[in-house]
């Protein structure tokens, strides 16, 4: 799942705006609300092998955002119903 292009990020081929929840959603707003586009550039800009995750049912568990501060996220969905459509879902 290494997207890389002469040693920068591989930029999205698209992107779409979700209708429902999915736990795919629940991953990419956790991200998002981090300020990262998702877990691809968040582990490029942090230099991280891996995102610290709840082990029960593998969501985000804490994110650092650009600013040095931390995200820590519940065990359950953090994304509302009103924030699904607000989600950015991309596409390589």
């Amino acid at each position: 799942m290494n997207r890389q292009k002469d040693g920068n990020l591989e930029k999205p081929k698209s992107m779409t705006r979700p209708k429902v929840w999915t736990e795919a959603v629940e991953e990419a707003y956790r991200f998002q609300l981090a300020g990262y586009r998702d877990e691809l550039e968040y582990k490029s800009i942090k230099s991280v092998a891996e995102v610290d995750r709840w082990p029960h049912n593998g969501y985000v568990k804490k994110l650092q955002r650009r600013d040095g501060c931390f995200y820590y996220y519940n065990k359950n969905r953090e994304c509302s119903d009103k924030d699904v459509h607000r989600t950015k879902m991309y596409a390589y």
